[in-house]
């Protein structure tokens, strides 16, 4: 659109011509936004808020007197703030280059400032604290210009061919040299013990492969010989079932044939023999039988003989009573008395004469016996006793 002007986005449009900017600026800040521009009545120019670099190279002195050669690279901008932007568009808008060499030599007059201050050692060792107290002590000037400072880094710092650095470093040099070798040496040895355990496990392994593979051949030799004998095994085998089959058989047959034996042999003459023992006891038996039915037969002929003679036996009993003095107490019981004593005497004699009958060697004892009792018993007349019945 004719007269519509609209600045980039790093870059600040100052319009110069009719009112007056703010704070009394000889031109208005625009940033950001587009603005309406009267042709002829009004004049517009840009300012740069881009990035900018300046490099700083300069040889100092330090507290030592020592010189020193410090290189630094310095970032750095315009502001955005209208205050800084209408610093800068005075100062710098026709020529914007010159803002570089501007902020460089005032970083250079610093850094001689504080690198003067300070001794080689504290300058190496605290490089960071130089750069943070030269960036400091610029600020306040780089904020009357405009600029803004972003960084400030000092690159390096030489002695040029005094050897004063190197010599401060010497020690540190040994130093590291020495925990270098230090390292060196223990990583040599760390190797070496790794080396050496990475032998033993090859060589366990090694062991231990060899044992398993002598366990495998072992096994494979077992299974070989079992195989190799598993046919002399199972004909070993069957032969001995065969011999125990025909052993089995043959005790078979021999019991079969002792059973054959017993049957034709013992069971016969076992037989023959309980026959004839049975007739043996038959016969033995017949005879007792016989004999004691012939000593039945000679004992009731016997005591046939025995009562034949009774009375006569009696008789001569009653005749020992002849010339007795009996003297009866009791009347007719103790007539009875006399008879029943009679009659068992005459019993006792018949017993008596069987007995010596049936015994010869009793009979000579027995007559023995009755000559001695006749001597002091004997009831017949003339013997002198009285027979008392009550």
């Amino acid at each position: 659109m004719f007269g519509y002007r609209v600045p980039s986005p790093d870059q600040a449009m100052l319009i110069s011509g009719g009112r007056r900017g703010q704070g009394g600026a000889p031109f208005r800040v625009v940033t950001g936004h587009g603005k309406f521009v009267l042709p002829v009545f009004r004049k517009v120019r840009f300012l740069t808020l881009a990035m900018c670099e300046a490099e700083v190279v300069e040889t100092c002195v330090t507290k030592q007197g020592i010189a020193l050669t410090a290189r630094a690279v310095i970032a750095f901008k315009v502001g955005n703030d209208t205050e800084s932007i209408v610093n800068a568009g005075q100062r710098f808008l026709s020529e914007q280059d010159q803002m570089a060499v501007l902020t460089g030599r005032i970083f250079a007059g610093h850094l001689r400032a504080i690198i003067g201050s300070m001794t080689v050692e504290e300058i190496v060792t605290e490089r960071q604290k130089l750069a943070t107290e030269v960036l400091d002590t610029s600020k306040a000037e780089m904020a009357k210009i405009g600029l803004i400072v972003d960084s400030f880094q000092i690159q390096s710092i030489d002695d040029g061919d005094t050897g004063y650095i190197e010599a401060m470093s010497a020690p540190h040099k040994a130093a590291i040299q020495r925990q270098a070798q230090i390292a060196q040496a223990q990583a040599t040895q760390a190797a070496s013990e790794a080396q050496q355990e990475a032998a033993r496990q090859q060589a366990e392994y090694a062991r231990q492969t060899a044992v398993v593979q002598a366990r495998y051949n072992a096994e494979v030799d077992r299974a070989q010989a079992e195989a190799a004998q598993a046919g002399p095994l199972a004909q070993a085998h069957a032969q001995q079932e065969v011999l125990a089959a025909q052993t089995e058989l043959a005790q078979r047959a021999a019991a079969l044939r002792e059973e054959q034996l017993v049957a034709e042999v013992v069971k016969p003459a076992e037989a023959e023999a309980e026959r004839i023992k049975v007739l043996a006891t038959a016969e033995a038996e017949r005879m007792r039988i016989q004999a004691a039915a012939a000593a039945s037969y000679d004992r009731v002929a016997l005591d046939r003989m025995v009562i034949d003679q009774l009375p006569q036996i009696v008789k001569e009993a009653s005749a020992g009573l002849q010339g007795a003095n009996v003297n009866v107490l009791n009347g007719a019981d103790g007539l009875g008395e006399i008879a029943a004593g009679l009659v068992g005497q005459g019993l006792t004699i018949l017993d008596s004469v069987r007995q010596n009958l049936g015994n010869p060697a009793q009979r000579g004892t027995a007559g023995a016996g009755g000559s001695a009792n006749g001597s002091s018993d004997d009831p017949r007349p003339g013997s002198g006793k009285t027979i008392a019945i009550q």
